[in-house]
C-alpha cells in the first residue's frame, strides 16, 4: 500500500483542525451556561452579580434578613446612663428597608432604617421631639456566631434643649461608646 504525500498532508491538517477546534472550544466555554442567578441577579464571568437587597453565591438570600430578629441592646449615652433592653428588627416597605422597635428604650413607633451589605443605616429622622441618625455594623459574635451582634454608632438629639445623645457617633469629639446589639 503506497501512501502519497498529499494524503499524509491531508491527514496532518484535519488532525491538527480537529485538535485546534476542541482547544478552542474548551478554552471558550460559556462560564455562566450552568449558573442561574435568582433575584433577578446576572451571571458575569461564572459568578452572579447580585442586585441590591441580596446576596449568597446565587443570590438567594435577603440581605436584610441578617438584621431581622430580637435583640438585646446594650448601652451608655454621653447624656445618659448604662441601660439594657430590647429591641425587634422587622422587615420593612421594600427588600433594603428594616424597621426598628423600641429604638433607644424610648420611640414607641417603629424607626426606618435600611440594609447595605453588612451595614444598618438609619437616616435622619425626626419622631417624638427628637432627631436621631446613626449607622451599624454587624459583625460575628463569639456567643451567637455568624451575625450575633451589631456595633451601633448613632446619635439622639432632643429637638427643644438641642442636647446630644451620642452612642459612638461623635466618638473623636465626646468619647462616647457605641450600642452593642447582641442576638
Amino acid at each position: 500500500m503506497k501512501v502519497t504525500f498529499k494524503t499524509i498532508l491531508v491527514t496532518a491538517i484535519t488532525t491538527i483542525s480537529a485538535f485546534g477546534s476542541v482547544a478552542y472550544l474548551s478554552c471558550n466555554t460559556d462560564r455562566c451556561k450552568t449558573i442561574l442567578c435568582a433575584n433577578r441577579g446576572i451571571c458575569n464571568g461564572g459568578s452572579c452579580t447580585c442586585p441590591s437587597g441580596y446576596e449568597g453565591t446565587n443570590c438567594e438570600t435577603e440581605t436584610r434578613k441578617k438584621f431581622t430578629g430580637n435583640w438585646s441592646v446594650f448601652e451608655k449615652g454621653s447624656n445618659s446612663l448604662a441601660a439594657q433592653y430590647p429591641i425587634t428588627i422587622e422587615n420593612g416597605e421594600s427588600i433594603t428597608f428594616v424597621q426598628i422597635k423600641n429604638f433607644n428604650n424610648y420611640f414607641s413607633t417603629p424607626i426606618r432604617a435600611y440594609v447595605d451589605k453588612d451595614k444598618l443605616i438609619i437616616p435622619v429622622q425626626r419622631m417624638q421631639g427628637k432627631v436621631f441618625y446613626g449607622e451599624g455594623i454587624i459583625k460575628s459574635n463569639t456567643t451567637y456566631g455568624q451575625y450575633g451582634g451589631i456595633t451601633m454608632r448613632y446619635l439622639v438629639q432632643d429637638t427643644i434643649t438641642n442636647i446630644k445623645d451620642d452612642y459612638g457617633y461623635e466618638s473623636a469629639i465626646n468619647f462616647s461608646d457605641p450600642s452593642s446589639w447582641n442576638k
